[in-house]
Order: C-alpha cells, then structure tokens, then sequence
C-alpha cells in the first residue's frame, strides 16, 4: 500500500507525463507503425527495433490504462519518458517548420510520445 508521500509522487508524475506526452495511444500506435518511426533512434544490431520505438510500444499501454491501474513500474517508466523528452526538447531541433517534419530530432521525440510541432 502506498503512503502517502508516494501518492504525491505519483500524482506529480502523472502531471509531468501527461504534460511531455502530448500525442493519444491512437495516434502514437498509428505512428509506430509507418516507416518513418523506424527510421531514428538507437538500434543494437541491423535491422532491430529501436529504442524508442520500443518505448512508444511501452507508453500506448501506459496511455490505454486508467490512472488507478498504474503500477509501480508503469511510474518508472513514465519518469523515464519525461526525462527524455525533456533533455531532447532542451537541444533542440529545426526552427523551420518544413525542416522540423521530417527531422529525426521529431520523428524521435514522436516515437516517445510527443509532436513537438503539436501545441
């Protein structure tokens, strides 16, 4: 059972999440599905799925489950995908909009979750 200092600590993740992650299951499921989602992020061999890939997998469960479904692990996994679309937000990407599109700087962040060219 969770005390309460824990539940304040989730409830700032939840926040921080639903802040980073601006993208629904739907649309991220239907991104991780096109060629461009496979096409950046770090590989361990040819032809294996990214990481980030991987992790878009991961956060289109966290998205279809209710707040109060949430497990330890799914928090964690959450902390994890603030922090990366934080420090990626914070170098930065094209300022041109037509050059950001494409952008692998994008397309990564996308497959964390978050359009940057979304508001």
């Amino acid at each position: 059972m969770a005390d309460d200092h824990d539940t304040t600590g989730q409830e700032k993740v939840w926040t921080e999440f639903k802040d980073a992650v601006n993208m629904t299951a739907s649309t991220l499921e239907t991104f991780l599905e096109t060629q461009e989602s496979r096409s950046v992020g770090q590989k361990s061999s040819e032809g294996a799925e990214s990481t980030g890939h991987a992790e878009g997998r991961r956060i289109v469960t966290i998205l279809r489950k209710t707040k109060s479904e949430l497990d330890e692990e799914d928090f964690a996994h959450m902390r994890k995908v603030v922090g990366y679309v934080h420090r990626h937000l914070k170098q930065g990407g094209p300022k041109d909009a037509d050059k950001m599109k494409d952008s692998p700087w994008r397309l990564s962040l996308m497959n964390w979750g978050h359009d940057p060219m979304k508001d």
